[in-house]
């Protein structure tokens, strides 16, 4: 059994071995490992994980060694002699069958078939037979226990099993298999199902020989970053295939499960076990509203899914006692630490107990059932911590559908392999991690990390300032083109809807090419209301998004109605102060060009929370430009254009030319600048509050 054991751990694998050596130029080549080679110096095994690596290493110290590897024959220096296993065939692993084998020919000429796979799965294909027990020369049963003993060992130390099994074929099986396999090989549209149907005919009436436990290490700032990321509001599931003992003590690990949880574990074997599982749950802690109160009071909510698993948790607001406080004492820094604190009501059970919810890949088969995945989406989002465990890939991708189904959240999924890219296309955004995975998560996902940690600032850093800045840029585009427009609409209706426009068609292009375009830009990409170090210390304030602090209808129609005051000041003012006199609509026009190109460009300097010298140059500059660009056009003497020359000369030579625009500028912002003014004084906000104290400590 130990020979076997070895022998599947060295061949039931993808792993290729490359050898290393140093060429005459003093460089390092690697290239694949062939058995003639009489000396190699250093072997380096290349694979699609890092777990099959694993393995393949681990049967070479004990002096199984993986040399070569072809498609027809598998080279394996058993304990210094060389043997050659041809290769029948090959069934990779699959979520179906949760398990991979190879069938080869040993030296001796008996066919075999090794297999390793998910305990769950390969456990159904022992076989207790006395002919079985024959052949393995020992009790089945007792190896059975023993291994059982050792899955539940190295589940509770965290560490990610399977289990190894053998079978020796016959000549009629081999012979029934070889003709499935042709035929599956030979198939162009079933051909996954037939591969299957092969695999499945002699996985069967194994001999148990063991189990593995490899250790899955966390990254460095796992546990601080999920911790991070949940007082951030983000609500942080797991998603794994890992069993469940293993999936439990990885979330101790991060910190994420703590002893004083209550922990919900749903292990259920069919549809109406599930059912009342879910059902009794519910009804012995979880208050009624618990779903209603933690969804509508986040406005963003992800999903992650990776080996790590977390829980929703609510981040604590100033208090209301704080709130009525003169804003100098709340600026207080102790009384400001309180962004960063954390309160978990919506993961509470009715007797106060933190809730974590943990479910298997079984029970999530009739959970995610249309007649039950309401139940379960009311009990997995009123805990404060989900676990789901053995699931497959397709059932990842289901949780994710679940919630953007069940709620008008944001989901983000992440992973670092190849069973989390159907997750990662399911969710609204997919981040891949770049390891030893591979790069299939990578390339299904919209944005790479290396680590996990770095998920902090991706979404705490560039996350909120991307949020706040597309906010504001939607807002600010809708009032700078309506302004101007609005502007145009009140010129119409005193000249009977005349096609003579006051402002130059010239003019009307270069508004958005030119004139207001460059400081648009310039904050659009520069501006940030706050440092990364006063984010990432305090991320509660990434709450800002979730609460619809930038962007929302409410802020939307202020502007609007803000863009109608200022278009009723730009058009009334000039028309207040020349309505007696001579003047051409030319010469007005030049007054309302400049004058809505200075109002809007000072509209968003007054806005500008971070300058730069890049953003003065921008808003500024523009202004110049247009002053520059207006003078080139009234000097030019075309037919078309000559209707208006020099009128810039004209109007700028008088008094009430200046004295406009200063009323226009004046007037137009006064009313958004003392609202501004009152709302932080008055009604700060938490990211106010944090502004604030940072220009306090410089």
């Amino acid at each position: 059994m130990v020979h076997d054991y070895l022998l599947t751990l060295a061949a039931c694998n993808t792993v290729v071995p490359t050898k290393i050596k140093l060429t005459s130029s003093g460089n390092l080549e690697m290239e694949v490992a062939i058995a003639a080679d009489e000396e190699i110096a250093l072997v380096e095994y290349q694979g699609e994980s890092p777990d099959e690596q694993a393995l393949v290493a681990a049967a070479a110290s004990y002096g199984y060694t993986l040399v070569e590897r072809t498609s027809n024959y598998i080279v394996i220096n058993v304990l210094g002699q060389r043997m050659t296993f041809e290769l029948l065939g090959m069934h990779e692993f699959d979520s179906i069958r949760k398990c991979m084998s190879v069938i080869v020919k040993c030296p001796n000429g008996q066919v075999k078939v090794l297999v390793k796979g998910a305990d769950s799965a390969l456990l159904k294909k022992i076989s207790l037979s006395e002919k079985t027990t024959h052949i393995a020369g020992e009790r089945q049963a007792q190896v059975l226990f023993d291994t059982q003993m050792h899955l539940d060992m190295y589940s509770n130390k965290g560490l990610r099993t399977l289990v190894v099994g053998v079978r020796e074929l016959s000549d009629s099986e081999f012979t029934n298999w070889q003709q499935l396999y042709a035929k599956a090989n030979a198939s162009v549209s079933e051909r996954a199902t037939l591969l299957q149907e092969a695999a499945q005919a002699v996985e069967n009436d194994l001999i148990l020989l063991g189990a593995t436990g490899i250790e899955d290490k966390l990254q460095d700032g796992v546990p601080e970053t999920i911790s991070t990321l949940r007082n951030a509001g983000i609500k942080v599931w797991v998603l794994t295939g890992d069993k469940q003992e293993t999936a439990i003590s990885i979330g101790f690990s991060c910190a994420l499960l703590t002893h004083d949880m209550k922990q919900i574990i749903i292990n259920a074997s069919d549809k109406q076990q599930c059912h009342d599982a879910i059902k009794a749950a519910k009804e012995a802690y979880v208050q009624v509203d618990n779903r209603h109160r933690m969804f509508r009071a986040s406005g963003r909510s992800y999903d992650f899914a990776t080996e790590l698993p977390g829980g929703p948790e609510k981040v604590t607001e100033l208090s209301n006692a704080s709130l009525s406080r003169p804003f100098s004492q709340r600026m207080k820094l102790d009384s400001f630490r309180s962004i960063n604190s954390s309160r978990a009501d919506s993961g509470r059970s009715r007797h106060g107990r933190l809730l974590a919810l943990i479910i298997d890949g079984n029970s999530l088969v009739h959970a995610l059932d249309k007649d039950l995945e309401q139940e379960l989406f009311d009990l997995a989002t009123a805990c404060q911590v989900v676990i789901c465990c053995r699931v497959a890939p397709l059932q990842k991708a289901g949780i994710v559908s679940l919630v953007k189904r069940k709620s008008k959240e944001m989901t983000l999924a992440i992973g670092d392999g190849a069973n989390d890219v159907s997750m990662i296309q399911m969710a609204d955004v997919g981040v891949g991690i770049s390891g030893q995975e591979g790069r299939q998560a990578v390339l299904a996902s919209d944005f790479a990390l290396g680590q996990f940690r770095f998920l902090q600032r991706l979404l705490l850093i560039h996350g909120h300032l991307n949020y706040r800045r597309l906010g504001y840029m939607v807002l600010y585009n809708f009032y700078r083109n309506a302004v101007l427009v609005m502007l145009l609409f009140w010129y119409t209706l005193y000249t009977a809807f005349s096609t003579s426009p006051a402002i130059t068609q010239w003019s009307l292009v270069l508004y958005s090419v030119i004139y207001t375009s460059v400081p648009t830009i310039a904050v659009a990409i520069m501006d940030r209301n706050l440092s990364p170090q006063t984010l990432l210390k305090y991320p509660g304030l990434y709450k800002s998004g979730q609460e619809n602090e930038s962007y929302s209808k409410l802020l939307f129609w202020l502007t609007m109605l803000d863009t109608l005051w200022q278009s009723l000041v730009l058009f009334y003012a000039p028309y207040l102060t020349f309505r007696h006199s001579t003047i051409d609509i030319w010469s007005i026009g030049s007054i309302w060009i400049i004058s809505v190109v200075i109002l809007v460009n000072l509209h968003l300097a007054m806005d500008v929370e971070h300058y730069t010298w890049i953003t003065h140059l921008a808003i500024w500059g523009s202004i110049v430009a247009t002053y520059i660009c207006l003078i080139v056009l009234d000097l030019l003497t075309d037919d078309d254009s000559l209707v208006y020359y020099g009128t810039i000369f004209n109007i700028a030579g008088t008094a009430n030319y200046w004295l406009d625009i200063f009323l226009i500028i004046v007037t137009a912002l006064l009313p958004r600048f003392v609202l501004k003014i009152v709302k932080q004084k008055i009604w700060p906000s938490d990211v106010d509050i944090a502004r604030e104290e940072e220009i306090r400590k410089g």
